[in-house]
């Protein structure tokens, strides 16, 4: 049962009225998440600004950025985010057979990737650290300091969302997404 009610539009407190529009317009409704949030403007308003500046600043495709949401999402245990997740990237172009395996922590085909998502694993289920192993291949796939710095934005603003939907209980709107012990 969510602890929070689900604001809309019209409801929500005028300082979160406008990023909620925002919000619809993006996402073709108010998801309960970003309703949920909309109680506290500041908690809307902190989300808005790290995913914009991701959009304005960062460098990773949607791919990359959905694989990094699903890996967050399955080490938080957050159902909602995975839910969420798993629809985005099905339009980033993962399968959904590839979203299974991300959040089973399988490295797939793409071995680039799968170091990156790696890293991203375990800086969100080892309080922020990434072993040195898992870094060096990283950086061994190609990828360079500066995307292995984005890396912690993403995943960051991933445990915003996991936390902010455990503590809430938000209740999910949409398909569920498949499990990953099936």
């Amino acid at each position: 049962m969510p602890r929070i009610p689900v604001h809309t539009i019209d409801s929500a407190p005028a300082a979160g009225g406008e990023i909620l529009r925002r919000l619809e317009k993006r996402f073709g409704r108010v998801l309960n998440i970003h309703g949920g949030m909309a109680h506290s403007p500041v908690v809307l308003a902190a989300y808005a600004a790290i995913t914009g500046a991701i959009a304005e600043h960062g460098t990773f495709d949607a791919r990359t950025r959905e694989a990094i949401a699903l890996a967050v999402g399955a080490v938080d245990a957050c159902s909602y985010c995975q839910s969420a997740h798993t629809v985005s990237a099905k339009y980033a172009g993962l399968t959904v057979e590839e979203t299974v395996a991300i959040r089973r922590g399988e490295a797939g085909d793409d071995a680039k990737l799968a170091a990156l998502v790696q890293v991203a694993r375990e800086i969100a289920g080892e309080i922020g650290e990434a072993s040195d192993a898992a870094w060096d291949e990283a950086v061994a796939q190609g990828w360079t300091d500066t995307e292995l710095a984005e890396v912690f934005v993403h995943v960051a603003v991933n445990l915003y969302t996991n936390y902010f939907n455990h503590y809430a209980r938000t209740e999910l709107d949409i398909d569920a997404a498949p499990g990953i012990d099936d």
